[in-house]
């Protein structure tokens, strides 16, 4: 691929099965990390995306090459054997995978690499997302977005770069299948994120933080529960999800 567009605009998608159960690992990464068929898994994703960089670093392209490397949703919770952990860890972020509202289940880094352009070392922690891939590529590439129709996405270069400090999201809304569970607010004045919830899952067991009993977390039914009024937290101050807020406690 690369030999044959190393001299021309190409495009490469890599849609990785790992780090998502069943853990497909090779031989040859079997055994090799400390934090057993998960840690396995990461480091040959990790000795994958070397391999591809090593080639785009070899044939000269390192600083003509957009990269960006993201994930679709957090850790999966609920995935174990035994006493094993499959399917990742969220930190500080309440609920994971198949969890359209909690931050667990759609808050994840992305890592942007573009060294005759971009910054190095650089961390912007702004509300994204990977609806933004497409008018970026568009930007990227010379064209124009589609105009019969909306967009979601807003083009990443003028954040990316510096050119402007804030998001183009104001507000994102977070949907668990069609059902919309959450919303977040990306108050523009002061930076501020705000978040609704209008349904959540039933964990199971209650304080778990995830739905092991059922396997994953369903969207609709007996499965969540509805708020209204909504659920409403303050993410600058609360990323954890811990607080809800009250009219007494939060007049605005």
């Amino acid at each position: 691929f690369y030999f044959r567009n190393k001299h021309r605009p190409f495009l490469l998608f890599v849609s990785l099965l790992h780090v998502h159960t069943p853990l497909i690992t090779t031989e040859k990464f079997q055994g090799k990390s400390r934090h057993g068929l998960y840690g396995d898994n990461v480091e040959e994703m990790d000795w994958m995306v070397g391999r591809l960089l090593e080639v785009i670093d070899k044939e000269s392209l390192k600083n003509t090459t957009f990269i960006y490397f993201a994930s679709d949703h957090g850790g999966y919770l609920e995935a174990h054997r035994g006493n094993s952990q499959l399917g990742g860890w969220n930190g500080i972020y309440k609920g994971g995978k198949g969890m359209g509202g909690w931050e667990g289940g759609i808050r994840v880094p992305g890592i942007v690499r573009w060294p005759g352009v971009l910054p190095a070392g650089i961390v912007i922690d702004e509300p994204t997302s990977l609806m933004d891939i497409y008018p970026t590529v568009v930007h990227l590439a010379g064209g124009a977005v589609p105009q019969d129709r909306v967009i979601d996405g807003h083009t990443l270069l003028p954040l990316l770069s510096g050119l402007v400090q804030r998001s183009e999201h104001e507000f994102m809304f977070h949907y668990c299948g069609v059902f919309l569970h959450a919303q977040r607010w990306h108050q523009k004045d002061s930076g501020t994120v705000w978040k609704a919830h209008y349904a959540t899952p039933v964990f199971q067991p209650e304080a778990s933080g995830a739905c092991f009993r059922r396997g994953i977390c369903p969207c609709f039914g007996d499965g969540v529960t509805h708020h209204d009024p909504p659920l409403l937290f303050n993410l600058s101050q609360d990323p954890s999800e811990a607080n809800p807020l009250s009219a007494d406690t939060e007049p605005l």
